[in-house]
């Protein structure tokens, strides 16, 4: 007899310079090597379709992209936030960055092409890099589309006590939308000697984090205090929300995992193991651990 594999919804990626959307194939990939079904979400902001796919999923993975835009609100959907889609004048964008239609853009270069091939790790050619780059920040875009779309699901997710896996930007719009605060630009906000921005291949490492005892990752990774991971980014937790607890800190303090005790399963990391989980059994560990908790 054949048992259904649990369906996992991964928020998508959009290339503003081609108008579609894409994934990388190392969250997909490694959903499947999990025993999960990965199906990319449309980017919609129709408050039907985003609960109706709350509803058919059985779990969630809230992907790397760019950072989250100054109009998520604590418990809000974007659409809720009295922008008039504009960001309010108080709030300091990215250098480069120009709100068109509702859109944030960089104004001086286009997202490049994407063709990040089936690797699942890092890739050789300049459109791949340039992929990865915009998958994880690099950019400093915005997308209010994502934005919209993103606090909608977690709206109708967070209700149905579905499980929900977040991964560096999903980390940073989860702990907002709960009432966190994020460092908008960790190099001049919180300057370090830990480098949080590495430069490619990202199935690589580039610097430890220390698990907080008696949390359920620590003990996912069997008693580990210290573990290596890659890193890419541009914002990072700053203030936990409220009702989260902390699972894993930078040598400098940064927030790199929490999870949220009272739902189901609703962990988010700050590194990403989308790009690691052929070479590091820990990343495929993370995925495991959340398409096990979305079977019924």
């Amino acid at each position: 007899m054949t048992v259904d594999r649990p369906m996992i919804a991964l928020t998508p990626l959009m290339d503003y310079g081609r108008d579609s959307l894409w994934m990388l194939p190392g969250y997909m990939e490694a959903i499947e090597r999990a025993g999960g079904v990965p199906v990319m979400l449309p980017l919609s902001g129709d408050p039907v379709v985003i609960e109706q796919c709350a509803r058919q999923f059985d779990g969630f993975l809230f992907t790397g992209g760019p950072d989250v835009g100054p109009w998520v609100k604590p418990g809000k959907t974007v659409r809720e936030c009295p922008t008039g889609g504009a960001v309010a004048t108080d709030i300091a964008m990215p250098a480069g960055n120009t709100i068109l239609g509702g859109n944030a853009v960089i104004a001086d270069q286009a997202i490049s092409a994407i063709d990040v091939g089936g690797t699942g790790g890092a890739n050789d050619t300049e459109d791949a890099e340039d992929a990865e780059d915009d998958a994880t920040g690099r950019s400093e875009a915005l997308s209010m589309e994502r934005d919209r779309m993103e606090t909608l699901l977690l709206h109708n997710v967070v209700q149905l006590d579905k499980p929900v896996f977040g991964i560096c930007r999903g980390i940073q719009l989860i702990n907002r939308w709960f009432g966190g605060t994020l460092w908008q630009d960790l190099p001049s906000e919180h300057p370090s000697a830990v480098e949080h921005h590495m430069n490619p291949p990202y199935d690589a490492f580039g610097h430890d984090v220390m698990l907080a005892p008696s949390t359920p990752l620590a003990e996912l990774f069997a008693g580990e205090w210290t573990i290596a991971v890659n890193s890419y980014h541009h914002q990072a937790v700053r203030e936990v929300a409220a009702g989260f607890e902390v699972m894993a800190e930078a040598p400098d303090g940064v927030v790199e995992a929490i999870r949220r005790p009272a739902s189901r399963f609703l962990w988010a990391v700050q590194w990403h193991p989308e790009f690691l989980y052929k070479v590091d059994p820990r990343s495929q560990q993370l995925f495991d651990v959340f398409v096990a908790a979305c079977h019924g």
